[in-house]
């Protein structure tokens, strides 16, 4: 049995790509149609409402492509319409989390810092998240504003974009992190310059290739495979400018760059959710 019908994917902006890339590797046979909301980014700094009305209108539009399944790869997003849309929707829903279980697990020292956004950090998903795996771990959380729009802009290496990252790894360092969490998936793009910046004995870690792995148990489970041996296609809309967005899809995805990049509109909204 097989399905082709295609996954979809849908973040704030451009981070989410961090995500697609590793569901890419893992599912290779999987059509993608990936959404970036690009022109309303930082979600991290809108509230419950304004983010779950985004999210709701991009899902309504991914419905219009016959998604079988679907994968909110924004931490701040799945805080706040994840539960919501798990309630509408019939086929499975994947959803972020800052990895602090797989944190806990390798930590030697008993310190974790979490680099996230302020609406993640705040969110009562990830209180829920520290009660349930973060007894007897000293976690220090640290928003990181501007992080999320330099890599937006693909800013990934300059002078500035390395002095704003250091300035957020210090606290951590400060405070004897032996492990540090990138709670937002924009941040595995700055994964080079995170590693000039901290000392090698540190763990990094992100959750993309667990999400990956869920959405694979998960198709399985369903029977929702695809199983046809064709080539995957993969999509992608904006709601930002699509240049910028074709660049950065050029220069940082393995997957090869796939027809045009198209821009995308809550007007386009063409599903409705039960």
């Amino acid at each position: 049995m097989t399905d082709p019908r295609p996954v979809g994917v849908l973040d704030s902006g451009m981070g989410g790509l961090s995500v697609l890339r590793e569901v890419h590797a893992l599912l290779p046979a999987e059509h993608l149609h990936y959404v970036a909301d690009s022109g309303f980014v930082p979600y991290g700094e809108r509230s419950e409402d304004e983010i779950r009305e985004r999210v709701g209108a991009i899902t309504r539009f991914l419905l219009g492509a016959n998604i079988k399944a679907l994968v909110v790869a924004c931490n701040t997003a799945t805080a706040a319409a994840v539960p919501w849309l798990r309630e509408q929707l019939a086929f499975p829903v994947i959803g972020m989390e800052p990895a602090v279980k797989p944190a806990a697990a390798v930590s030697s020292n008993g310190t974790v810092g979490v680099l996230a956004t302020s609406g993640t950090l705040s969110s009562s998903r990830f209180a829920a998240l520290l009660d349930r795996y973060g007894q007897g771990l000293h976690v220090i959380t640290q928003p990181c504003p501007g992080l999320v729009d330099a890599v937006e802009r693909g800013d990934l290496h300059s002078t500035g974009t390395r002095e704003l990252l250091n300035s957020y790894l210090e606290p951590l360092l400060h405070q004897g992190a032996d492990t540090v969490i990138l709670g937002c998936t924009h941040y595995p793009f700055l994964r080079p310059v995170l590693r000039e910046l901290l000392p090698p004995s540190i763990r990094v870690i992100d959750t993309g290739p667990a999400v990956a792995r869920q959405l694979q148990r998960r198709l399985q489970e369903d029977g929702l495979l695809n199983m046809s041996g064709q080539a995957a296609r993969i999509c992608y809309w904006t709601s930002g400018d699509p240049d910028a967005m074709r660049r950065f899809v050029s220069a940082n995805l393995d997957a090869p760059l796939q027809g045009e990049v198209l821009c995308w509109n809550a007007g386009q909204a063409q599903g409705a959710l039960p």
